[in-house]
């Protein structure tokens, strides 16, 4: 026995920890923590009462105030002994194991009694504000996360019986008489106890994880939560209004649910409620008056006025298809909630979107050839702007003040969508592929197969600029715009203010800060965006070698108010070295550092198996897709893998939707934005996976080499790198006694690999 002193606020055991001890409290208070829950243990309570048949501890324990306790060496083998030979340290482990037992089981029956309130709150609280919005006369604006949130159902929850069976065994084993007890019935009570707090545990974590994923809609970083929809309604009514006190009253209600929940940023909260009070002290103009300023604006810009019509004669559309699309686009102006999923709204919804899209080809075209495009057109092609009212008069001056000034660089592979299909146009780029994985080129000879077209159409429609644009149009363009708004059922591709969920210029994207966001994502993963190529030089006698090569993505701008990216296409046609296509939201409502990861791990997926081909799963060939593959299809076998470990990929693999290739993205995020700067997040096998294929820059590995967790896979590293650099500095001094000059190619590949 060892006894040792604690000061406050001190770890004891990490969770995933190794068990190599027991450890009872002399003296003080410690806190024990788990995803979801916590409890206090005191003197006599025995640390790791609750875990003793697992290798490793799945609760963390730090003391509370400052403590003395006392260590007892330990294993999984010398528990039959200590029952056998310790009476005192038996009852201590088993009255602690039942104290602990029914604080978790406490524990979990409130947090299942909170998860579904809390759900219904939010259920109401969505309700009351589409109420007042409807009240008031504007359209009820939509979160991305509401479509996937779900009543909660859990796959494996805790059997009713549980507490009543221990209660009952707590009663037929008192502290008095576990002397009494047979030591073989006390260490099957204590593996089954063990066994059924990991369980319940576990499910008070997804428990935490879906108050979590609540939480973050009421008030989360991005702003895309509840307590802006409230808010900035309150501020659009004005303080003065019949039904403010309501709107502040169901504020304040939100602001206490929130306070109580542990996944929240307190500071976070504290800053967004400070600025809410501040803004609701200042708050006092008018709705009548805020009408008036909107006016002014629109007054003091007579081209947008009557928008809708001025698009419709310049696309030259029939009379019937320009009415037909006018009073459509006035019922949609006239809902109070444009995302109702009904049967109306939905085919209202439908009738515009077919006929935006006949619209926006005749525009597009007949601009081809015009000199000097209307700016309200510009507007319609970059941001499926048609009509002034819908946007909102402040929006659509916002809109028609920006137009000439676009931060987009097609020199830097940012396009506007009107950028880009000018591009294709001007033949300085090939269409996209198709929904099908199918370029132009095979779409107009799979035509000429099938008899729709002859052979002369064919090498007529290859070179016809015009007919390229329309496939892109058709194919591409239709899709995409409806993945990257986010919202899919509620998908309508006209600018709606109602979708706005953020100020437009804080959300607009620019050439700038794609450019910052890669730059920080290749300082973390070097190689992110490297290919393979081979390079010879028989007269300096270099017969075949690996040279990696750059090549950044095209970047896309849709013309839509969105909160997802799209990696399209990993390369052009065949070659390898031909830029990726990736397409974001003009206006991005959700974080853009995020989205532009998440398409980076897509592109690393997707690039390994156009690499790999058929075999890119195949674990005979080592690759980033097999490896991963492999890894995710027999992690239940895997000894390396602790319980909680398991317990976590199964959970991911669930909101993962069974997907290998969107549990690597969710992985790949943890990589780039957490592990890279020294915060773990993964497990020992992702991690190892992780640093192989998706290697840090050198100065994050100079950094993590004293990190135990990284110094395996480091060392692995290192050395093939080695390797590596040694056949390279071969080449130079070989070159060098030639008396050559070192190939450029040569050279860079040699920076690369000291990156």
């Amino acid at each position: 026995m060892n006894v040792k002193e604690f000061p406050a606020r001190t770890v004891v055991v990490q969770s995933e920890q190794a068990i190599n001890a027991l450890y009872v409290i002399a003296k003080g208070t410690v806190r024990a923590t788990y995803p979801g829950g916590e409890f206090f243990l005191y003197k006599g309570d025995v640390i790791g009462a609750c875990e003793l048949f697992f290798d490793a501890h799945f609760i963390s324990y730090q003391t509370d105030e400052a403590s003395s306790i006392a260590s007892y060496p330990y294993s999984a083998a010398q528990l039959s002994g200590i029952l056998h030979t310790n009476q005192e340290m038996t009852t201590r482990i088993v009255n602690s194991m039942f104290k602990q037992l029914q604080e978790i089981l406490d524990q979990y029956e409130l947090a299942r009694f909170d998860s579904d309130n809390f759900y219904h709150y939010l259920m109401d609280s969505y309700e009351g504000y589409r109420n007042f919005c409807s009240k008031h006369g504007i359209s009820a604006r939509s979160l991305p996360g509401m479509e996937t949130l779900s009543e909660l159902v859990l796959e494996e929850d805790i059997a009713g019986w549980i507490g009543g069976y221990y209660a009952q065994l707590r009663a037929l084993v008192p502290g008095a008489s576990v002397k009494e007890q047979d030591p073989d019935f006390l260490q099957g009570l204590l593996l089954k106890t063990s066994e059924d707090v990991y369980h319940v545990t576990s499910v008070c974590r997804v428990l935490y994880d879906y108050k979590a994923e609540i939480t973050n809609l009421l008030m989360s970083e991005n702003r895309l939560d509840f307590f802006d929809l409230y808010a900035s309604l309150l501020y659009k009514i004005g303080s003065h209004a019949d039904d403010s006190t309501s709107l502040i009253a169901a504020i304040s209600t939100m602001m206490i649910q929130l306070e109580s929940q542990p996944s929240i940023d307190k500071e976070m909260y504290k800053q967004r409620v400070a600025e809410y009070r501040e803004r609701l002290n200042t708050l006092d103009q008018s709705p009548e008056a805020q009408s008036s300023d909107d006016s002014a604006k629109a007054d003091d810009i007579p081209e947008i006025r009557d928008s809708l019509n001025t698009i419709l004669a310049y696309a030259k559309i029939d009379e019937e298809t320009a009415s037909a699309f006018r009073n459509a686009v006035s019922q949609y102006s006239k809902l109070t909630d444009k995302n109702n999923s009904d049967d109306t709204s939905r085919r209202l919804r439908l009738t515009i979107t077919k006929m935006f899209y006949e619209i926006y080809e005749k525009a597009f075209i007949r601009s081809l050839h015009d000199f000097e495009v209307p700016k309200v057109l510009m507007m319609f092609f970059n941001f499926g702007y048609v009509d002034e009212q819908l946007a909102g008069m402040e929006n659509a001056a916002y809109l028609y003040s920006i137009i000439n000034k676009l931060p987009s660089d097609p020199s830097r592979k940012v396009y506007t969508i009107y950028e880009w299909l000018h591009a294709i146009y001007d033949g300085k780029k090939t269409p996209s592929r198709n929904e099908f994985d199918t370029d132009y080129q095979a779409h107009v000879h799979e035509l000429k197969i099938t008899g729709k077209i002859s052979a002369t159409d064919e090498a007529a429609m290859l070179k016809d600029r015009e007919k390229q644009v329309l496939f892109e149009l058709t194919n591409m363009f239709q899709s995409v715009n409806k993945i990257t708004f986010g919202r899919i059922s509620s998908f309508c591709p006209i600018f709606s203010e109602h979708n706005i969920l953020k100020e437009l210029d804080k959300s607009l994207v620019s050439a700038d800060k794609i450019e910052e966001t890669f730059n920080l994502i290749r300082s973390v993963d070097f190689s992110a965006y490297h290919r393979d190529m081979i390079y010879t030089n028989p007269k300096l006698g270099i017969g075949k070698e690996y040279v990696s090569v750059e090549v950044l993505p095209d970047i896309i701008l849709m013309p839509n108010i969105g909160v997802r990216g799209v990696m399209w296409q990993e390369i052009e046609g065949r070659k390898r070295t031909t830029p990726s296509r990736m397409m974001v939201s003009l206006f991005q409502m959700e974080d853009l550092t995020n989205i532009l990861v998440r398409l980076t791990g897509d592109f690393r997926w997707e690039m390994c198996k156009r690499i790999q081909g058929a075999r890119w799963n195949d674990i005979s060939e080592a690759s980033l897709t097999s490896e991963y593959f492999d890894y995710i299809q027999f992690y239940k076998k895997n000894h390396e893998l602790s319980p909680d470990a398991k317990d976590k990929i199964k959970l991911n693999m669930q909101k993962a939707k069974n997907s290998f290739k969107e549990m690597f993205i969710r992985d790949y995020v943890s990589w780039v934005l957490f592990e890279g700067s020294g915060s773990p997040r993964l497990n020992k096998i992702a991690r190892a996976i992780l640093f192989t294929y998706c290697p840090f820059s050198k100065e994050i590995r100079d950094k993590l080499k004293m990190n135990p967790l990284y110094k395996e896979t480091m060392e692995r590293y290192d050395i093939k790198l080695g390797q590596k650099l040694h056949h390279y500095n071969n080449l130079f001094q070989k070159l060098k006694n030639m008396g050559a000059d070192i190939p450029p190619e040569i050279k860079a590949q040699r920076d690369y690999l000291g990156s």
